[in-house]
């Protein structure tokens, strides 16, 4: 072969390239003929997740089609939040486009710290025509809109919080039925936990999501009415009650160091079998249907997350990728968005098994709804019930205000605290009562 004949690497490199360029709007070559961000490195962050993960074996794509180099960092969902905010209170340039994580959405979008998007995506020399950002779900873009009416984030996610018996065989084996309430739950996991070696449940540690639908099932609530009264209502008689069940699940059913355990450990126990029951996001409970990697497709099972005394309270997040104000390079990092959220792309993600779109055309894909189905439960239909509940209750209000992330690292400690034994449900949410005060008054709030 001489060296002027193109070899398949090449072509490949270059078919995808062709095939990035046709999701970004038609513009004038630059100067000299080189690509429009060639010399632009563009630092992206979000937290480790199935979309971030499909984006980043995709990146060659949309690196050879504009000429920009990307720095792709996705650590676990607490440092990446942690990070992020700390960055952003700054307004510094560390990163050109970011994750708007949903509890920090109003605090981050309302304090000045995100660029606002409606000028990008009107601008037909910066956005493709197909774009449609009025596909996405109306639901997804309202967290990631300001009080200025204006978009500062584009949704790749509209999750909803299920459960999941990754081995409901041994369920079945004891003569029961999926559970639907908080006691069916407790007397499945007597049944069945340890059997065959399997732990009873586990969820991920971040409390201040996993454990507030069972905070509402028991009749209790975080704020006293958000957004308009946000006194912390942490330590009444049902949040004590609530966090106790659930420490208890943590603790009498959870393999060893349970309370460690985040979103992607809890996605591999469930794929491996090694832990029976969970609440999770959709997103990470497809990854159980995926024959090449799940040892329990062909045992799992899904449904509502279980109802209490006061009823059945869903959890609803929203995820997006936005600009901070403080980026020197926002039109190649809108160009980043454009391409990662495109109808190709999503579209794409959607045929590999990603479970939790936010385009109403993904969703509404036979595609999207064929792959949703997991050895019988409609995982797509779950989530659309649980968002439609969510909707009508307006229970996730609390979750969007800007306070919200002092409180939930306090849901984090006192769960942590009650099922590892160092203090009991009263003490744990007396505490973090007295703490999300303290802290709702550092941050200038009049309680």
């Amino acid at each position: 072969m001489t060296a002027s004949q193109p070899t398949r690497r090449h072509l490949l490199a270059a078919g995808a390239a062709v095939g990035a360029s046709a999701l970004l709007p038609r513009q004038a070559p630059a100067q000299g003929g080189a690509k429009k961000f060639q010399g632009v490195t563009l630092n992206v962050s979000t937290f480790s997740a199935a979309y971030p993960k499909l984006l980043q074996q995709w990146l060659p794509e949309f690196e050879a089609a504009t000429g920009a180099r990307v720095n792709y960092d996705a650590p676990s969902f607490p440092v990446y939040n942690q990070r992020a905010d700390l960055e952003l209170s700054t307004r510094g340039a560390a990163y050109d486009v970011v994750n708007v994580t949903f509890i920090y959405s109003s605090r981050w979008i309302n304090s000045g710290w995100l660029t606002p998007l409606d000028d990008y995506i009107r601008n037909p020399n910066l956005t493709a025509a197909d774009f449609d950002i009025d596909d996405f779900l109306a639901g997804a873009r309202a967290p990631e809109t300001g009080r200025d009416g204006k978009l500062y984030g584009v949704p790749w996610t509209a999750e909803a919080l299920l459960t999941a018996s990754s081995r409901f065989d041994l369920v079945q084996q004891a003569g029961l039925q999926f559970p639907d309430t908080t006691d069916d739950l407790v007397k499945v996991l007597r049944a069945v936990n340890k059997k065959e070696r399997v732990a009873g449940f586990v969820a991920d540690n971040h409390y201040g999501w996993t454990f507030v639908p069972y905070l509402h099932a028991f009749g209790g609530d975080v704020f006293r009415k958000a957004p308009d009264d946000l006194f912390p209502t942490l330590d009444t008689p049902e949040a004590v009650a609530a966090a106790d069940y659930y420490a208890h699940l943590l603790k009498e059913f959870g393999p060893d160091g349970a309370i460690t355990y985040q979103p992607d450990q809890v996605t591999q126990a469930l794929k491996q079998g090694r832990v029976n029951f969970t609440d999770s996001g959709q997103l990470h409970l497809a990854q159980l249907g995926d024959p090449a990697t799940s040892k329990t497709v062909k045992t799992v099972k899904f449904g509502l997350v279980p109802k209490g005394p006061a009823g059945r309270f869903p959890g609803t997040a929203v995820h997006g990728l936005g600009i901070p104000a403080g980026s020197k390079n926002k039109e190649a990092a809108w160009a980043f968005i454009q391409w990662a959220l495109s109808k190709q792309t999503t579209r794409r993600a959607v045929a590999a098994g990603y479970g939790s779109p936010a385009r109403r055309s993904d969703i509404d894909s036979r595609v999207f709804r064929d792959k949703q189905v997991i050895n019988g439960s409609d995982l797509a239909q779950l989530a659309l019930d649980s968002i439609e509940l969510a909707s009508r209750t307006g229970h996730m209000k609390y979750r969007t205000v800007a306070v919200y992330p002092q409180v939930d690292q306090q849901l984090n400690k006192a769960i942590a605290l009650i099922a590892s034994g160092q203090a009991s449900a009263k003490q744990a949410m007396q505490q973090a009562q007295a703490q999300s005060i303290a802290e709702l008054k550092r941050a200038g709030l009049s309680l």
